[in-house]
């Protein structure tokens, strides 16, 4: 395929520009082979029966019916309506213009919805359940790439989220069990993010150390320093230092009864409020305040922000340090929400993830933290399905939160560009 270049937005609040049309097509093509997969599921393995959608709970303010839908019929009205939306991405595309981000969207709720009836065929699908756990297991997601996003506007490449999510959740047990309260776990994470990001910091900013590698080094670090001291410390005093309370959930009154929202949003424990606030207060310092456009100069061009008497590495040093305090908070849900004490390389990769979130989000807060969201649904659903007894394997079900990271990043996010001087020390004069 030749290399024509076409007149694509890179972002919706830039001008257009000129990117090669390989890159534009990843979206329809995508679109394409979902379609075609969700196609083969009437081709292959038809499964009869009705499948029931459950939307609403005892607490609401009223009552949502259950929905039925016949599973065979209904997954072959998703494939006409997905080719009918890979079809207009196409038509985007060949007009000059980048497929948009709200079609995409629509494309990913109609293919869930014809997934789900197939798989649960004969079951009932507790959507409540399915979109309010996927928002929880997001949380340690979205803080992670709420921190990327921050050291790699800043220039700063940080790999190493996965060890503060980690180091986080360790903090926050043992502290938390010895303070006895979990505000002091998750003051005790945040520092341990922040110290990870020191680190990082220290060797990448001061001694002009390869980010990518200080980052794994760091990752790895943090995996054998928590396994060593979970052996030899909180495993011979599991009910002193690793038993820490839990935050419980937190209904808010009357939103927390609003039909489908309310149990989803408004029923979650302080770690998700938190969350809430954290991605409106970062989205609103880096574009909307002095410190926001510093740590953009920085990150796109330090010498010239130098030369107005930013200073650049000092800069990057506070942004990191700040990143590390909200990757740590992520870390803490892990100990103080999800299980009652800390295991050996707990997060699972989930750092890696959230770095993944930062790329399909642009670099962007509020899109990373939806890239977030998706991935924690993701997850979320492969345990509903376990639970429910759909026919999908098990392997596939551990598989599925990496399948959509893959078909997210490589598919989906198109032409995008990470700040300028991003992973580039900087050296004055």
């Amino acid at each position: 395929m030749t290399d024509t270049k076409i007149t694509v937005p890179v972002d919706e609040s830039a001008e257009p520009a000129v990117v090669p049309l390989r890159a534009a097509l990843k979206a329809p093509i995508m679109l394409g082979i979902v379609t075609m997969l969700v196609a083969l599921l009437v081709g292959f393995k038809a499964r009869p029966g009705k499948t029931t959608f459950r939307l609403g709970t005892d607490s609401d303010f009223f009552d949502l019916p259950e929905i039925t839908v016949p599973s065979t019929a209904t997954v072959a009205t998703v494939v006409v309506l997905l080719a009918a939306i890979t079809a207009a991405s196409a038509f985007v595309v060949s007009r000059g213009r980048r497929t948009p981000l709200w079609l995409v969207a629509v494309f990913a709720v109609v293919a869930m919805t014809g997934f789900l009836a197939w798989a649960a065929a004969g079951k009932t699908v507790p959507v409540i359940g399915l979109l309010a756990g996927s928002i929880a297991l997001a949380v340690p997601l979205v803080f992670g790439a709420l921190g990327g996003v921050l050291g790699e506007r800043a220039g700063v490449v940080n790999i190493a989220i996965d060890g503060q999510l980690l180091f986080g959740a360790f903090a926050a047990a043992m502290f938390g069990t010895i303070a006895g309260s979990p505000w002091g776990g998750l003051a005790a994470a945040m520092l341990a993010g922040a110290l990870v990001a020191l680190v990082l910091g220290f060797f990448a900013i001061t001694y002009f150390v390869d980010q990518v590698i200080v980052g794994v080094v760091l990752n790895v670090l943090v995996i054998g320093l928590t396994s060593f001291l979970f052996g030899q410390v909180l495993a011979e005093h599991p009910q002193e230092l690793n038993a820490p309370d839990h935050f419980e959930r937190i209904a808010i009154p009357v939103l927390g009864q609003i039909p489908v929202v309310g149990p989803v949003l408004f029923r979650q424990t302080i770690l998700v409020y938190l969350m809430y606030a954290a991605v409106a207060v970062v989205a609103w310092a880096l574009y909307r305040t002095r410190w926001g456009l510093r740590v953009r100069a920085v990150g796109e061009h330090p010498k010239a922000a130098d030369t107005v008497g930013i200073k650049v590495n000092r800069t990057r040093y506070t942004t990191l340090l700040i990143a590390g305090l909200i990757a740590g908070a992520g870390g803490a849900t892990y100990t103080l929400v999800s299980v009652p004490q800390f295991g050996e390389e707990m997060t699972d990769g989930a750092g890696y993830i959230a770095l993944a979130a930062v790329i399909f989000g642009r670099w962007d807060p509020v899109r990373a933290t939806l890239a977030a969201l998706l991935f924690g649904f993701a997850t979320n659903l492969s345990g509903v399905l376990s639970v429910i007894g759909s026919p999908v394997p098990s392997q596939f079900m551990l598989m599925l939160p990496y399948v959509v990271t893959i078909i997210a990043v490589a598919g989906l996010v198109g032409h995008s560009r990470a700040p300028a001087a991003d992973g580039v020390p900087y050296r004055k004069g």
